[in-house]
């Protein structure tokens, strides 16, 4: 059973940055797409942004220029580097492979208001 532990969250203001982190139990990592999600109140769980097997990433036009993708592979773990944080931006952040394969963790909650 692979488990998801989400964090970095927190409370900014527009315009500031918050780096989240999401580590995989067990060595499953390195030849998975893994995503980035989220999901604000009321709403669907949304892919965020993807990462591949080869280090190549994808994003949705909401995010592309201010959220980066990464991973390292000997950690198992996957960050989300968000800049230019917008109160749109608020929601609870999960990461899972792109196919959606684990079980989710709890994520993380980022708050984005003046």
């Amino acid at each position: 059973q692979v488990q998801l532990v989400e964090s970095g969250g927190g409370l900014v203001q527009p315009g500031e940055s918050l780096r989240l982190s999401c580590v995989a139990s067990g060595n499953i990592f390195s030849n998975r797409a893994m995503a980035w999600y989220r999901q604000a109140p009321g709403k669907q769980r949304e892919r965020i942004a993807t990462i591949f097997a080869d280090s190549s990433t994808s994003y949705p036009t909401s995010v592309t220029g201010r959220f980066t993708i990464s991973r390292d592979n000997a950690k198992n773990t996957v960050y989300l580097q968000m800049n230019s944080l917008k109160p749109e931006d608020t929601a609870v952040y999960y990461c899972n492979t792109n196919l959606r394969t684990w079980t989710w963790g709890q994520g993380t909650q980022v708050t984005v208001s003046s």
